[in-house]
């Protein structure tokens, strides 16, 4: 079926790939052939926890089939990670249309909301200045997402370097857009006004004292956003904090961790500055000559949030850690000390970092046992894999590994090692 659909795609006029391409190789067909290679993973290794397709060689020996089961899921796993690459490649790369299309739909709603509030009231120079500043706004927004159109568009600056959507440069950039578009408003009023008292009192309006709040909290949020991009990186080089690559952000990122758990520092940082940020939208649109004043109260319940925002991020991740070694024991098997060849448990915390839990990530997991690199073996069970885990991992134990006392160490698919663990090897 693949090679007849890519034949298909290859046979269509021009030679170009149709809509329902599945090769991966245009931003047609990423998201079709994305999803095929999933599908074709899961129902590889859904088959393999269910014994079947195991071929006679290595039947007869329970470590040579994990280790062929094993390395099968581990190139279905690199397609997979593959054409998911692809996909969130051109999905950004359609991004941009997508966000020029939502600020102008948004400019049109303020449009429709001005003239139903106008009926009655009438049309003032103060819902023109509104309507221009925010056609200044859009224009500036949609010319800076045609040039990082191949970023995401206007999103490209709240894209972390993981691939996510960082929550504290989204919550800065909203308020920095509010505050830009308030000064706009500001400005537009002031070219319309005919009167020096008039202009005196627009001017009067950005006084400090009358938006100190918005501008303490400006401030604050953009100083945060810049604090934790620097926190994360020294937390991430100093191997405290596991870090790996998303495909491609999503919205859900904004309240999430890497791992796609919801985070209460995340979720009342958007939260509570939403909130804040609705209120000086009202404020403004009910004194449209001057910056919102928006109340020390709300303004300190923004602070406090942004300081339990930052706290949460000093507070996650840890390095990994191993705590114990033991050999494995399977149903019938006398005790015995460790051997070349047979399997150890590895048990601590840690080994699998938020946002690993996919086939490619964890077959990046290595555990050192002396002077010896040995990949982890995928065991699938239905639904998931038994082995590695988060707490436990279970290895062989090399032929090449020399007896005596040696060291085990893990390195997770995040690059981060874990301490040294020694432990006995017996001939």
């Amino acid at each position: 079926m693949a090679v007849q659909e890519a034949r298909g795609g290859a046979d269509a006029p021009g030679g170009v790939h149709g809509g329902g391409c599945t090769c991966g190789d245009c931003p047609h067909g990423a998201r079709a052939g994305h999803r095929r290679a999933v599908a074709e993973f899961l129902l590889l290794r859904d088959g393999f926890a269910a014994g079947q397709g195991l071929p006679a060689a290595v039947a007869h020996s329970a470590s040579a089939s994990r280790q062929w089961v094993s390395e099968e899921l581990r190139q279905s796993a690199e397609l997979v990670a593959e054409r998911g690459r692809a996909e969130g490649e051109a999905w950004l790369a359609r991004l941009w249309r997508r966000t020029a299309c939502t600020v102008w739909a948004l400019v049109l709603a303020l449009l429709l909301v001005q003239a139903l509030t106008a009926i009655g009231a009438g049309w003032t120079p103060a819902r023109t200045a509104g309507l221009v500043a925010a056609v200044v706004t859009g224009g500036a927004l949609t010319a800076a997402s045609w040039f990082h159109r191949a970023r995401g568009g206007v999103l490209a600056p709240v894209i972390g370097e993981d691939n996510r959507l960082s929550t504290s440069r989204t919550v800065a950039a909203a308020w920095v857009l509010f505050v830009g578009y308030a000064v706009l408003v500001l400005a537009g009023r002031l070219a319309m006004a005919s009167g020096h008292a008039e202009r005196d009192a627009l001017i009067s309006g950005l006084d400090l004292a009358r938006g100190a709040g918005v501008v303490t909290v400006l401030a604050v949020l953009c100083a945060v956003a810049v604090l934790v991009r620097r926190v994360v990186g020294l937390r991430v080089l100093g191997q405290r904090l596991q870090k790996v690559r998303a495909d491609r952000p999503r919205s859900a990122d904004l309240l999430t961790d890497d791992a796609g758990r919801g985070t209460f520092a995340d979720i009342q940082y958007v939260v509570i500055s939403a909130v804040a940020v609705v209120f000086a939208v009202v404020r403004l649109a009910r004194r449209p000559d001057q910056l919102p004043d928006l109340p020390w109260g709300l303004a300190v319940l923004v602070l406090v949030s942004a300081a339990t925002y930052v706290a949460g991020k000093y507070a996650e991740g840890g390095r990994p850690v191993i705590l114990s070694v033991v050999r494995a024991r399977e149903a019938g098997d006398l005790d015995a000390p460790i051997r070349t060849g047979d399997d150890i448990e590895i048990r601590g915390a840690g080994f699998v970092p938020p946002g690993a839990q996919g086939a490619d990530r964890l077959t990046r997991m290595v555990v050192r046992i002396g002077a010896v690199n040995v990949h982890v073996p995928l065991v699938p069970v239905a639904g998931g894999f038994s082995n590695p885990t988060d707490a436990v991992l279970t290895v062989p134990v090399p032929v090449d590994v020399e007896p005596g006392r040696v060291e085990v160490q893990v390195v997770t698919a995040a690059g981060v090692e874990t301490n040294q663990y020694a432990i006995d090897v017996t001939d």
